[in-house]
């Protein structure tokens, strides 16, 4: 069977979560319409009896400003390096000059596929101005276009990776859809109310800790610490008698008991973590290696 690590890159918000949700039919990567929503890398796993793929959504790629960032950065460095095929996503209405530059400073030793994703967006003609601009980089391999958010032809787009995988033996067992913890997911869900919820800072100066995860039958109780910077935020976040943090606790357990099949019982507590993004101990306590 073919195997292999088919890794994706771009800069923020070019579709990177939305191909690999759409890609395993299965919500993995949480999405907002807001920038530098991934931290993490995400495996998401797609096995049948021809092949198994293991696709990383990874965080767009930025200069850090901050430890945090450095972190992210160095997830996307890891899939760097064990990549079998680079997914390259570039927003077809973006500047392709500068995603270019981008995809030339990965200096990639594997082969690379460019997704012009949101062809949906743009005209027939300046879409096909897109593929041949790509076409002709000299780390590109082939242009595969998508919509990753109105929905792919999934069976052709995998039919266009599979003949650059090598073939093997599965990593990971057949029904295995990722190598992450459920307690790391309900984090993600719980962030990802944060993002639709708050405006400005509030989104990029909080990360989610799950503390407590009990099954009892017919019931998962789940107790997470929702961590800001200022007092000035925990108070955003609480809102006028807890309105706030009733209202994501709220929205946040539907969605988690969609993705566990489960009835939750979800506790929310705010703290306040000064510098929290530029302190080494504190990152590595949230979950960013």
């Amino acid at each position: 069977m073919k195997v292999g690590f088919i890794n994706i890159f771009g800069k923020p918000n070019a579709g990177k979560s939305t191909l690999l949700n759409a890609l395993l039919d299965e919500k993995l990567a949480i999405i907002s319409p807001k920038v530098q929503t991934t931290r993490h890398r995400i495996k998401g796993i797609l096995t049948t009896d021809q092949y198994q793929l293991v696709f990383s959504d990874t965080p767009g790629i930025i200069d850090p400003k901050y430890k945090l960032q450095q972190k992210m950065m160095l997830s996307v460095k890891s899939a760097l390096e064990d990549a079998d095929v680079a997914l390259l996503i570039v927003d077809a209405r973006d500047d392709w000059q500068e995603n270019d530059t981008l995809f030339s400073s990965l200096h990639l030793n594997v082969p690379a596929i460019v997704v012009v994703n949101k062809l949906d967006t743009v005209s027939t003609e300046k879409l096909k101005e897109a593929v041949s601009f790509f076409e002709s980089r000299p780390y590109c391999k082939k242009v595969l276009t998508i919509s990753a958010l109105s929905g792919i032809n999934k069976k052709k787009f995998i039919n266009g990776i599979l003949e650059f995988l090598p073939e093997g033996d599965p990593f990971f067992e057949e029904d295995q859809l990722t190598d992450l913890s459920t307690r790391f997911f309900v984090g993600e869900l719980v962030r990802e109310k944060i993002f639709e919820l708050f405006e400005d800072e509030i989104p990029y100066h909080s990360t989610v800790l799950v503390t407590s995860f009990k099954e009892q039958p017919h019931l998962i109780k789940i107790t997470a610490d929702i961590i800001v910077q200022r007092e000035t935020q925990k108070a955003i976040l609480l809102g006028t008698g807890g309105s706030m943090i009733k209202k994501l606790g709220t929205l946040a357990r539907k969605d988690i008991e969609s993705f566990i099949g489960s009835k939750i019982y979800l506790e929310l507590f705010v703290k306040v973590r000064p510098k929290w993004r530029d302190n080494d101990l504190f990152l590595k306590e949230y979950g960013y290696q």
